[in-house]
Formats: structure tokens, C-alpha cells, sequence
């Protein structure tokens, strides 16, 4: 259980992280550097950890995951950090991911409860008030900020389907590493390739390496290997809250009354969510593997 709070402690910190960044260097140019040095550390620590490889169609499976859970993902949120939409308007959106994988759940073989429905309804008022107030973005951040949520929850319904027990140390160094070359292609192409403040974006840097690249989602996905989707997906209802709460210790942005109503109810959300299989209520299934 202690896994959960750490996870969403750990990913609500990337997007300070990445205000920070962002506001040294291009997006792009902060999602090369950070996906090149993370997939050389992960690489090396999951060689030296002899672990298991995914091999052909597997392989395959696990390098689209990580170009929608890496590449889409933070490519389109950095970009509307770059766009002046607030972290805690990102995480806001990206708190809807328990609702996106619920709605894919038969996809990857579970079922979802009405008590569960009631929790993520729940836990989608309890984001909204989290930072309602603080909802001011163009149309262009928020369609950036949709298709970072689809990236994540698509990326995590994809990978739970193909390769549901992948080793979590070899999928999360693919991730990276097949999204490394695109991020920098893409910078290069787009003429992002100026760093104004260097304290800042090494700072920065190597937060989201080591803490956001490495051990968030080498967490995350071992949780997604030992648990079913929507039971990881739902952590996400506590992000938006936690963001702003850190937004406001570590960057100064104001925290509101809402937000704190909103941390309220979207842990009673969670609660309802949570799964607790009774009698015949199946609420999960082991997916067929098809060939992260």
C-alpha cells in the first residue's frame, strides 16, 4: 500500500519539475535530454539486473507503449507548459486518466463495478474543485492537454493488453529510449534548441530523471504488472491535488479552498474506487497476452 501514496507524490512532482524546465529550455529540447540520459541510467541498471528482454512482437508492443506513455504524453503537456497552462490545469486533465482506462476496461479484460462508476464520478467532482479556479487556458493548451491524457491512458490500456507482465525495469528503459530520438528530431526540426537559464534546467533535469523518469514509472509500471489498470489508473484522482499543494510550497502559486475541498473529495472517490471483489462481483480479469 505504500507504493500508491509514494507514486503519486513522485508524478505530481514531475509537473513542478517541468514548469521549471520548461521555463529554461524548449519542451522538446527538455524531453530530449531528459529521455537520453534516463534511457542510458535504465538501460544500464536493467543490464546489470539481467533482466528478461521482450523480443519480437512483444518488443513491438512495448515500443508503442512507451512513445504514448513518454513521447505523446509529455510532449503535448511540456508544450502547453510552454503554452502558459498552469501545472495544476494539467494535472487537472490528466486526472481524468481513471476515467479514460475505465472506459477501455474491456479491452484489457475487466470489468468495472457501479461502485466503482460511482467513484470515479466522485473523484472527477473532487479534481474539478481542485483547481476550478484556477482553469484559465487557450483552446490550443487544452487540446495539447487532451492528447498528453490520451497518450497516458492509451499507452496504459496498450501496454496492460499486449504485454501485461513485461518486466517493469525493461519496459520502462524502451520507453524512453525509443522516445529519446524522436523528442530530438523533433527539437531540431522545430528550432528548440536554446537553453536560457542553465542552473535551472539542470535542476530540473535531474529531478525528472532520476525521480520521474527512473522511479515513478519504474513504480508504475510494476504496479501495472501486479495490479489491473483501473486499479493503477484511479491513483491519478489524487494528482491534481497534490499538484497544487506542491505548486504552492515549491513555486509560489496560490492555494485555494477549492483545492483543499477538492483533495476531500476526490480521496473519498478514491475510496469508492477501490476495488473490494465480494461473492460473484468479478471486478478483474488476467487478459490473454496476444503474442508492454
Amino acid at each position: 500500500m505504500a507504493a500508491q501514496p509514494l507514486f503519486v507524490l513522485l508524478w505530481s512532482s514531475a509537473f513542478i519539475a517541468g514548469v521549471i524546465g520548461v521555463g529554461a529550455a524548449p519542451p522538446l529540447l527538455v524531453l530530449f535530454v531528459r529521455f537520453t540520459v534516463a534511457g542510458i541510467l535504465l538501460v544500464a541498471y536493467a543490464l546489470l539486473a539481467r533482466v528478461e528482454w521482450p523480443r519480437g512482437s512483444r518488443l513491438r508492443h512495448v515500443l508503442v507503449a512507451g512513445l504514448l506513455m513518454q513521447m505523446v504524453q509529455f510532449g503535448a503537456f511540456y508544450t502547453a507548459m510552454a503554452e502558459h497552462v498552469s501545472a495544476a490545469v494539467i494535472a487537472l486533465v490528466q486526472g481524468l486518466n481513471p476515467v479514460v482506462i475505465a472506459l477501455c476496461a474491456g479491452l484489457i479484460g475487466e470489468v468495472v463495478t457501479l461502485r466503482q462508476w460511482f467513484g470515479f464520478g466522485v473523484g472527477g467532482i473532487g479534481v474539478a474543485l481542485a483547481v476550478f479556479d484556477q482553469s484559465h487556458f487557450s483552446l490550443t493548451g487544452l487540446a495539447l492537454c487532451v492528447v498528453g491524457l490520451l497518450g497516458l491512458s492509451l499507452g496504459t490500456v496498450y501496454q496492460k493488453r499486449f504485454v501485461p507482465a513485461v518486466d517493469p525495469r525493461a519496459a520502462t528503459a524502451l520507453h524512453v529510449v525509443v522516445s529519446a530520438p524522436i523528442a530530438g528530431a523533433l527539437a531540431w526540426l522545430s528550432g528548440q534548441t536554446h537553453v536560457s537559464d542553465a542552473g535551472r534546467f539542470a535542476g530540473s533535469l535531474t529531478w525528472m530523471v532520476l525521480v520521474n523518469s527512473m522511479a515513478a514509472f519504474l513504480l508504475f509500471n510494476a504496479m501495472l504488472r501486479r495490479w489491473d489498470a483501473t486499479r493503477v489508473g484511479k491513483l491519478f484522482f489524487a494528482t491534481p491535488a497534490v499538484t497544487a499543494i506542491l505548486a504552492w510550497l515549491l513555486i509560489d502559486q496560490p492555494l485555494r479552498l477549492l483545492t483543499v475541498a477538492g483533495l476531500g473529495i476526490g480521496l473519498v472517490g478514491l475510496m469508492f474506487a477501490a476495488r473490494t471483489p465480494t461473492g460473484s462481483a468479478v471486478v478483474a480479469r488476467q487478459p490473454v497476452p496476444a503474442a508492454r
